[in-house]
């Protein structure tokens, strides 16, 4: 199964498969989202309470699913788009403040999105893996979309861009809603979903099957790397 019919909702069961995307290099950004070291610490498992290590195993997955296929694809998407000449770009949660006081309500409620991440702290900081070369850009959101929160609406105008393709996690939190937000603003965004991770796989599959076709294109990165031939642009270069 391709691009073209996966990840298909009920809403586009029947529709017509689309055209091959047409994603000019000089209009078109790489976007890696949220990709930080604070989603990646984990605590020495022995050191848990029975509670703590039962959240310790949920997250597992997560975890393997990041280290296993995220990291190192969004990794070879950057030096392929960086070979081809694509705009890489960066954001990240992180707040102004040491306090938070700056954060969107949404970030300041109790439970899973209440973290305080001071934009110069380690925690707040891109893995090294994905860390942005030279003078590529990275914007600092406190709010879930990258669009929203930033001033990455007038550096994408400004940059000349009309086509996203987004990577990072969460798929059914940040992921989703900066695509929204691109897609809201006639912006033409595809989704890598083997860039992109949630807390669960269920969660992440049903997440992307939800924005797939409305709001975005699903691809895999592998799909990607063949339509826009990025693989031979970067060995011609």
């Amino acid at each position: 199964m391709s691009w073209k019919t996966s990840f298909r909702s009920l809403y586009y069961d029947g529709a017509p498969e689309p055209d091959d995307l047409v994603l000019p290099v000089r209009e078109t950004a790489l976007l890696v989202i949220d990709v930080q070291n604070t989603y990646l610490e984990r605590p020495d498992r022995v050191t848990l309470t029975p509670a703590e290590q039962r959240r310790y195993d949920q997250w597992t997955p997560f975890h393997q699913r990041m280290h296993q296929s995220v990291i190192p694809n969004t990794a070879k998407m950057l030096q392929l788009a960086r070979g081809a000449g694509l705009e890489c770009l960066f954001a990240r949660i992180a707040c102004h403040t040491k306090d938070g006081r700056d954060r969107s309500l949404s970030q300041k409620l109790p439970g899973w999105n209440n973290l305080l991440l001071p934009k110069d702290d380690p925690p707040s900081q891109l893995v090294n893996a994905v860390q942005p070369v030279g003078d590529e850009i990275t914007v600092t959101k406190t709010t879930d979309s990258a669009l929203t929160g930033t001033n990455l609406r007038l550096i994408l105008h400004n940059l000349g861009i009309r086509n996203v393709i987004c990577c990072g996690i969460f798929t059914d939190q940040c992921i989703s809603s900066t695509v929204r937000s691109l897609a809201d603003e006639s912006y033409g965004v595809v989704v890598l979903e083997d860039c992109c991770a949630a807390a669960t796989d269920e969660l992440h599959r049903k997440e992307l099957e939800i924005i797939n076709m409305i709001y975005c294109h699903v691809m895999s990165s592998a799909e990607l790397i063949a339509m826009m031939g990025l693989a031979k642009q970067q060995f011609s270069s």
